[in-house]
Parts: structure tokens; sequence; C-alpha cells
């Protein structure tokens, strides 16, 4: 299927790991010109080599932190001319409400929740200046079946959560779709690290923390979400927004 997206500039955030990574191949792999954005300038080298690889073309990259609002707008101001906007930055701690301290809390916040809001803020503005483009926000499961053990996520992510369908419930009068992506457990380097922790938690040992995977529904595959992200972003969706579409194996109806 040919998704119409060639020639179509994309940014995406969180992109030299996991989720973000296979975001912005798949982006680069549909015709896309990605620019990705992380903390971390070695990681994104390499993130990059590695959609060149796969892809042909050399994705751009700035290597800044979301958590700073100048950040974001000096990014917004040197991308202004972007289509598709990929939120994905952020890891909320796992643990429960005693075991993430305010300091964490509110660190994973700055990046993940209020990263969000002001990336949606100042991309948002100039879509409605240049007269259209999509939002997506890739948030988490977490917050659509809250759990005790995930309170921070779980608070953040579903504040997120509606937030993208506040937006997009309007965003059409502005040539905008705003919509969300939940995933549910994948299989990335953040899923060992919360599995650890929720190991730590549960059974006193962060390295038994296979043995609170179901094997009846493992995870699935960050690819997964890449292709629902450009499914999104492209004009198959065109009628999508204001709604979050949820991949986890079928978790949050269990």
């Amino acid at each position: 299927m040919d998704l119409g997206l060639k020639g179509r500039r994309a940014l995406v955030t969180g992109a030299s790991k996991g989720i973000g990574l296979a975001v912005a191949r798949t982006l680069a792999t549909e015709g896309c010109t990605v620019h990705l954005v992380a903390r971390t300038a070695a990681d994104l080298a390499a993130a990059a080599a590695d959609i060149a690889a796969a892809t042909g073309t050399t994705p751009s990259c700035t290597a800044l932190d979301l958590a700073a609002s100048a950040s974001i707008d000096a990014l917004a101001a040197s991308h202004a001319d972007v289509d598709i906007l990929v939120n994905n930055a952020g890891a909320i701690p796992a643990g429960s409400l005693d075991a993430v301290d305010e300091a964490r809390w509110r660190a994973a916040w700055d990046l993940k929740v209020f990263g969000y809001i002001n990336m949606c803020r100042r991309f948002y503005a100039a879509m409605r200046e240049r007269g259209g483009g999509v939002i997506i926000n890739v948030i988490g499961a977490g917050g659509e079946k809250p759990t005790a053990a995930y309170a921070a996520g779980a608070g953040g992510n579903a504040a997120l959560m509606a937030l993208t369908r506040a937006l997009g419930a309007r965003s059409t009068l502005d040539g905008i779709r705003v919509v969300g992506v939940n995933p549910g457990l994948i299989e990335t380097e953040r899923l060992v690290t919360m599995q650890r922790a929720f190991a730590a938690e549960r059974l006193g040992d962060a390295e038994r923390w296979r043995e609170l995977l179901d094997a009846d529904f493992p995870p699935g595959q960050p690819e997964h979400i890449a292709d629902m992200v450009a499914f999104l972003a492209s004009d198959r969706s065109a009628n999508t927004t204001g709604t979050i579409v949820t991949i986890d194996g079928g978790l949050c109806a269990r």
C-alpha cells in the first residue's frame, strides 16, 4: 500500500532507539524527509547510520534535551516546515507512589508530559500558520489501564491521552490532525528497564524480570507501532483525529 508520504517532512523525538528509531526508519522508507531528535549525539549518529543503511537516505539530527522549553522553542523555530510531528521522547520510571520520589517524578514529567505539551504548542502553531499537518503522540497503555505499580506513568500517560483528544477534537478546523498511539509491552531496552523495576519491587530481584512476562502474550515489536504511526500520518487516515489507537496485544482488554 502506497501511503502517499513521499516528500513530506517528519520530525521524530526519542528517535535514537526503540520505537522512535523504528518510526523514523519506517517514515524514511515511505519517502519522508526525516529529522531525528534525542538527547545523545552518539546515539543519534548510530540511528542515522541505521536508517541510511536501510533506506539509502541519511536523516538530519538534533541532540537536545526536550525537558527544557527553550530547547523546544529553538527546535520549532528551525523546523517550522514540519508536516508530521511524532512525539516519542520520555521514559517515566516504573514503581509505586512510595517508590518514585518527587525529584524523579518531576524530571520524568518535565521530559514526557510537559515535553509533549510544549512540542504540541510550538508545532501546532507552526502547522496552523502553514495550513496543516499531523501530530502523533506515542503515549503508552499505562494511561489506559493504570496500575499502582506504574503510578507516575499512569498519571502522565492519562494526561497526554486527554491532551491528544482535546486538541484533536477541533484541530481539523486548522487543517491539523492530532492522534495518539498507546503501545503496550514492546520489546525495547525501555521494556527491560521497566520489567527490572517491577521485578525488584515484586520479586525482590531485578534479574528475574523475565518471569513477569506472560508467555501466552509476548511483547510486540517496535515495527508494530511504527507501521501504525505511518498509516496515521498519511491521508488514508484523513478522518482520524482526537483519538487513541491502542496496540498492546489485547492487554487493556484483559
